[in-house]
């Protein structure tokens, strides 16, 4: 008789065990922090400390050089969530001046297992991807706004991210190394 052996499909193992670690994470905040708006904001920056880190890892694995315009940036963006996260969201709703798009999420796999109770309906379960952007566009000498208009764990039909073009960051050189 001879052994039935299962063949694992490691991205789908690697994706659910980062989306239940995650999950943990935000369980843990809720408990030392007591309030939700705390919770955003540590999510928001834990997600900006990432993406100071992840920018290198992308630029590294893309060779990818500047971005000349923001609608260069915002495909370079929606490479980084496939290649990140195995999704690739739809840029979307550019406004008139070109410095502002959406990100359209048909699944969030942050939150494949997650339902929020009634009292942390105010939580931004995802705000972790707000702070990476912000944070990996710092590092490349831009600095942006983003935030959820929409979200499919508060009962949206999709979940949407807006990111806003606010300045190009000058090279700053420390003080005293000219």
């Amino acid at each position: 008789m001879s052994r039935q052996t299962t063949k694992l499909d490691t991205k789908k193992v690697n994706a659910e065990l980062f989306t239940l670690t995650y999950g943990a994470l935000v369980t843990r905040l809720l408990k030392d922090y007591e309030n939700v708006d705390d919770v955003n904001k540590q999510l928001e920056r834990i997600g900006y400390n990432m993406g100071v880190r992840l920018i290198e890892d992308f630029l590294a694995r893309t060779n990818s050089g500047r971005c000349t315009d923001f609608r260069e940036t915002s495909e370079k963006i929606q490479l980084a969530f496939r290649t990140y996260l195995g999704i690739f969201p739809q840029v979307n709703n550019w406004n008139a001046a070109g410095d502002e798009f959406s990100l359209i999420f048909d699944t969030n796999p942050l939150t494949e297992f997650v339902e929020l109770p009634d009292h942390c309906l105010q939580l931004k379960y995802s705000n972790v991807m707000v702070g990476v952007l912000r944070g990996a566009c710092e590092m490349v000498q831009m600095e942006v706004n983003s935030w959820f208009v929409q979200d499919q764990l508060k009962g949206d039909n999709s979940t949407e991210l807006r990111i806003k073009f606010i300045k190009r960051l000058e090279d700053a050189i420390p003080i005293g190394e000219d």
